[in-house]
Formats: structure tokens, C-alpha cells, sequence
């Protein structure tokens, strides 16, 4: 039997998450919005058109927002161990990945402006074939796990 990864996202990703799609949805319907003012003043166009676009979008944000957070909140898991780092997420398709310390290259932090107000960065890590993220961890536990990472990676390598 398969040892699953303990450590969970730190929640407040569901609010950096929340605000992220929240703000990508209200940039995407200035496109349909756009449409309905040529539709209306400019051309004769059907503002049909806008409108289903401008509810695609609200499903669109609505996803992004609120249900999709939850549910990569639920699913994603990781654990740093000695000789390896363990990630898994998915839902319908669950990935599972197993990256050995000897492989390991460098890590590093990232924070945008959304997740630098709720005090969020991802963890990248990368090998020579990939790159891999673990995404919404406090910056503290980011730094921490990204000197514990480099250490251990330095010491695998001189076991080789």
C-alpha cells in the first residue's frame, strides 16, 4: 500500500485563489461588454450574442472563483522527505510524482501581487527534464521548505 503525502495548501488560498479568479473574470467580460456596445451604437449586430457570452463568462468566474479553489484545496498534497519530494493532485486524473533529491537542480519562490497580499508564494522546483510547483504555501513555510529542499539535494548529490 502506497503512502500518501500528509501536508495539505495553506487555506488561505482559498481567498488568494477567490480574488485571482474574481479579478480574471471581471477583465474577460469587458470583451463581451465591448461586443454589446458595438452591437447596440456602432453596427447592426444580435446582442444575443453579448449575453450569452457575458453568462458564459459569470459560469467561467464562478468556477474559477469558488468551486475550482475548493476543490484543488481538497486534493493537493505534498511531503518532503530525505531521499525524495512527493506531490499529488487531481481530481478525475491524479497525478502523482515522485521527485528524487539526486535530481533536483535548484528551488525557488514566486509570489504575484494576489498572493503577496495574502502572504503566499509557490514552491518551484526544478530537475534537468522539469519543473515542478507546489503552490500556495505561506512564505515562511515556502523559504523554509526551499533551504530544506537545497540542503537536501546538496547531500544527495554527494552521496553519488
Amino acid at each position: 500500500m502506497e503512502i500518501e503525502p500528509r501536508e495539505r495548501l495553506d487555506p488561505r488560498a482559498l481567498q488568494a485563489w477567490f480574488f485571482s479568479g474574481l479579478i480574471w473574470g471581471l477583465i474577460v467580460v469587458f470583451i463581451p461588454l465591448a461586443y454589446l456596445f458595438l452591437a447596440r451604437f456602432i453596427f447592426d449586430l444580435p446582442e444575443l450574442y453579448g449575453w450569452i457570452a457575458i453568462g458564459l463568462v459569470a459560469i467561467y468566474t464562478l468556477w474559477e472563483a469558488v468551486i475550482a479553489p475548493r476543490i484543488k484545496l481538497h486534493f493537493w498534497r505534498y511531503e518532503i522527505r530525505n531521499d525524495e519530494i512527493d506531490i499529488r493532485h487531481g481530481v478525475i486524473i491524479i497525478r502523482r510524482t515522485l521527485i528524487p533529491m539526486v535530481r533536483v537542480q535548484h528551488v525557488d519562490t514566486e509570489h504575484g501581487p494576489v498572493m503577496r497580499i495574502f502572504d503566499l508564494a509557490t514552491l518551484r522546483i526544478s530537475t534537468a527534464a522539469s519543473e515542478h510547483r507546489i503552490p500556495a504555501l505561506s512564505r515562511g513555510k515556502a523559504a523554509l521548505l526551499r533551504g530544506e529542499i537545497s540542503a537536501l539535494a546538496r547531500v544527495s548529490d554527494e552521496d553519488v
